[in-house]
């Protein structure tokens, strides 16, 4: 009896634990975002490197209904130096056939496009992008994936973001304002559960980078051996990030936010893509088992039970306020990450954020059962530490 007690108590202690740290996430990221997102030009300061050259690398594979509208983005932007280098794998790839669309239509734009890659690694992102980076002619270099959609202004604020110390600049992924309920789940996993994770991770100095929109130095890299030195991993951004922190340098965010915008959108992707990046996160981090806790639901039953043991409180009611109390501050921040009016209702925010709660048990479960992932046109098996392999069909 004494030592199940004692497993209570401790279990009581994690729980308000449990409660101080989740809640101190969403204060952080609320007031994060609040007081960096969305900043207006005159208010952001001018960076020594504001006309240092960029080249943009950009993989592409396939084509969606958005993809021209998309890349065209980005031969508009508002910053006198810069190069787009469009990189596609295979030359009966479709893509092939927009990007020269597109460069006919902005001849003045400095752009070239490079077709077949160059197998160095596993990760066919890496391989795709390899002729693109070995021909780069400027200092930083910006990754940025395919269904990424730009302002005119969004490579001003992320060279603002590049200081003397600062050696990778990122944007917080978010998604762009699309019809039906599969777009409405996503928005709201992008601006609730996301970006609390992802703000409170860089606030606190844990470095937490996603490659959809990076800015980094290319010297640095090329200290690091190069995007070569990534090709073993399938989560490259994750291992360029740590190599450049490793070598002192310093990350920032970006003001604007890398607004996806895939014309190509489901409930089954957005469940299968939030899979394959738990699995990453568990053979990268094993500390990553413990996310379960940080969900709504699962966390308001312990923070609830730990409640009730010490104080006595009904379980039930606590745990309804408590996740009451997580909704009203998810649309919140919601709304902040935003930078205006949400697309859909109340309501649809409602069962779309109940649903992606529910969700997140499941999602985890899966990742655990199953430790391959389908990514591109491969499937490939993960090892602990990040490195994976390919599995070819025999």
């Amino acid at each position: 009896m004494a030592l199940l007690d004692l497993a209570m108590q401790g279990l009581a202690v994690f729980g308000f634990i449990l409660f101080f740290v989740l809640w101190l996430m969403h204060f952080m990221s609320i007031i994060y975002v609040r007081l960096h997102l969305h900043k207006k030009r005159s208010e952001v300061k001018q960076s020594f490197v504001q006309l240092v050259g960029v080249s943009l690398l950009k993989p592409l594979k396939g084509v969606d209904p958005n993809l021209i509208s998309n890349l065209e983005t980005f031969f508009t932007l508002d910053y006198p130096k810069y190069e787009i280098l469009l990189c596609v794998q295979d030359q009966d790839d479709p893509a092939v056939d927009v990007c020269k669309k597109l460069l006919g239509k902005y001849p003045n734009v400095d752009a070239r496009l490079f077709i077949g890659g160059k197998k160095v690694g596993i990760n066919p992102k890496i391989n795709n992008l390899m002729p693109g980076y070995e021909g780069a002619k400027y200092g930083l270099v910006w990754i940025c994936d395919s269904g990424i959609r730009v302002k005119p202004d969004t490579l001003t604020d992320l060279t603002n973001q590049m200081t003397e110390k600062v050696g990778l600049v990122h944007g917080l992924p978010y998604v762009a304002d699309r019809q039906g309920f599969a777009a409405t789940l996503e928005q709201v996993y992008f601006g609730t559960s996301h970006p609390r994770s992802y703000i409170s991770a860089n606030v606190t100095g844990i470095k937490c980078v996603t490659g959809m929109s990076c800015l980094m130095r290319k010297d640095v890299l090329d200290q690091a051996g190069g995007l070569v030195a990534f090709a073993q991993y399938i989560a490259e951004d994750y291992f360029m990030a740590k190599a450049i922190a490793d070598r002192g340098w310093k990350f920032s965010m970006a003001t604007q936010v890398a607004l996806q915008n895939s014309g190509s959108y489901s409930i089954g992707q957005f469940q299968s893509r939030m899979i394959r990046w738990t699995k990453l996160r568990i053979n990268m981090l094993p500390g990553t088992v413990l996310e379960p806790v940080s969900e709504c639901f699962l966390a308001s039953l312990i923070i609830g039970w730990a409640a009730h043991h010490v104080f006595r409180w009904d379980m039930m009611v606590f745990f309804m306020c408590h996740c009451l109390a997580w909704f009203i501050s998810d649309y919140i921040q919601l709304t902040g990450v935003q930078g205006g009016a949400l697309c859909f209702s109340k309501l649809d925010f409602a069962v779309a954020w109940f649903i992606r709660e529910s969700m997140a048990v499941q999602i985890f479960l899966s990742a655990l059962w199953d430790p391959t992932i389908s990514w591109r046109t491969g499937r490939y098996r993960l090892r602990c530490g990040g490195t994976a392999e390919e599995i070819l069909d025999v």
